[in-house]
């Protein structure tokens, strides 16, 4: 497995000419509805945490809201590095805030992630009720709802942070690269998550090198299509939202960032 340790760039991840331009043609709709509804209300290495972890960071409890890019990495760094070591709080979970929380709620970032239930982003990032807008499709595949349920975070709650959130074995991912390798279809709606993962198959690799290769190419390009999208993209310009790519790795329970 190839793991990259790179630093937090927030405004690094500029959307790309090719990104743009694939997925324009679904854009129109969507951004008016965004701009009706929304706007104006609104690393990780093997070996190696995704920032500094201050010891504030580490017991966070019901203290100040992360508000940057940066603090909301440092927080789901220090909430891994408390789940891998068994060490958990489960953070927001007393009396008090479940009453706060009916009259609103202010999570510090969205994680879209893998349905696979064993990578619960509330468990492996070690936090409570309100802190996670979480968003959870096979293979991180993304559609309209999808969308705009990232949108709604950044836009309407002012959210600093997405994080594509990978896996180590990935069945959605294998599925696609089995299917795209025998020529079978797949049943039903499978297949459509196949077709969807399938531009980023790592045809380099054979075997189980080419579906691990493949896990890493599908986050960095989920992440990608999301910082290209406009409303989005303006947030990471003006340093106020990073788009971040990341993976849980089973065997040991890290997360770490791709580059």
């Amino acid at each position: 497995m190839n793991s990259e340790d790179t630093p937090l760039r927030p405004s690094g991840l500029q959307p790309a000419a090719a990104t743009r331009t694939r997925f324009g043609a679904a854009r129109p709709a969507r951004r008016g509805f965004l701009r009706a509804g929304l706007t104006g209300a609104a690393v990780l290495g093997t070996g190696v945490t995704l920032g500094a972890v201050p010891a504030s960071a580490a017991s966070r409890g019901t203290s100040r809201r992360p508000s940057t890019p940066e603090e909301a990495l440092r927080e789901l760094t220090a909430g891994n590095v408390r789940w891998r070591t068994y060490r958990e709080k489960h953070p927001d979970e007393t009396p008090s805030v479940r009453q706060s929380l009916t009259s609103g709620q202010h999570p510090f970032a969205v994680v879209l992630g893998c349905v696979d239930s064993r990578v619960p982003p509330e468990l492996v990032f070690d936090q409570g009720l309100g802190d996670l807008l979480t968003v959870r499709t096979a293979g991180e595949v993304l559609d309209e709802a999808v969308l705009g349920s990232v949108a709604y975070g950044v836009l309407e709650l002012k959210i600093p942070l997405v994080l594509v959130l990978g896996h180590q074995s990935c069945g959605a991912v294998r599925a696609a690269v089995e299917a795209d390798t025998s020529g079978e279809g797949l049943p039903a709606h499978i297949q459509y998550l196949a077709d969807q993962i399938a531009p980023n198959i790592d045809r380099t690799k054979e075997g189980d090198a080419r579906v691990d290769s493949t896990i890493d190419a599908n986050i960095r390009a989920v992440r990608a299509r999301l910082a290209a999208e406009p409303d989005l993209a303006a947030k990471v310009s003006a340093g106020q939202l990073a788009v971040v790519g990341a993976r849980y790795e089973l065997s040991d329970q890290h997360v770490h960032r791709l580059a």
